[in-house]
């Protein structure tokens, strides 16, 4: 089994999400804000969250950039819910760079870095393309939009 499925992690009401569920299918982790000028990112993946029937988008709150995530978990979802309708996972608030990185992050900046070669996360909505085995196979700035992503879908399907 991968690295990516054998993981868990909390939602957003903390409930345990074992990543096995997400076998076979494409996933694309997002770290997530509220408060950010790319916020309006939610609406798109929204849509490629139901556009895709094979690939699930997993939010993952992060207060770590311009403190742009600093509600509770409640908040965030009620914020969400209110703004985007959302329908995809979202997870509870983590860490994505420094010390206190979750497992998570810590595999997928292991697998692939940035296009300078950077591991760190280097704003809110970076996102991560992992396939039905477990591999993570793109990795996408803050600001390549999910309609772009969209584009580059088909050949994972």
């Amino acid at each position: 089994m991968s690295a990516f499925h054998k993981l868990d992690m909390a939602d957003i009401t903390g409930e345990a999400v074992k990543f096995t569920e997400f076998k076979g299918q494409l996933c694309l982790v997002v770290n997530v804000a509220s408060a950010c000028g790319l916020t309006p990112q939610y609406a798109g993946l929204n849509a490629l969250h139901n556009d895709n029937k094979n690939l699930t988008v997993l939010g993952f709150p992060c207060n770590q950039f311009g403190a742009q995530e600093p509600g509770s978990e409640a908040e965030i979802q009620d914020f969400v819910q209110s703004k985007f309708n959302l329908n995809f996972p979202l997870f509870s608030k983590i860490e994505v760079n420094g010390e206190n990185t979750c497992a998570l992050y810590q595999f997928l900046k292991s697998e692939k870095t940035d296009e300078e070669g950077k591991a760190d996360i280097a704003w809110n909505f970076t996102k991560f393309l992992v396939n039905g085995e477990g591999q993570v196979v793109e990795r996408f700035g803050p600001t390549v939009t999910p309609e772009q992503i969209a584009e580059k879908l088909i050949s994972y399907q």
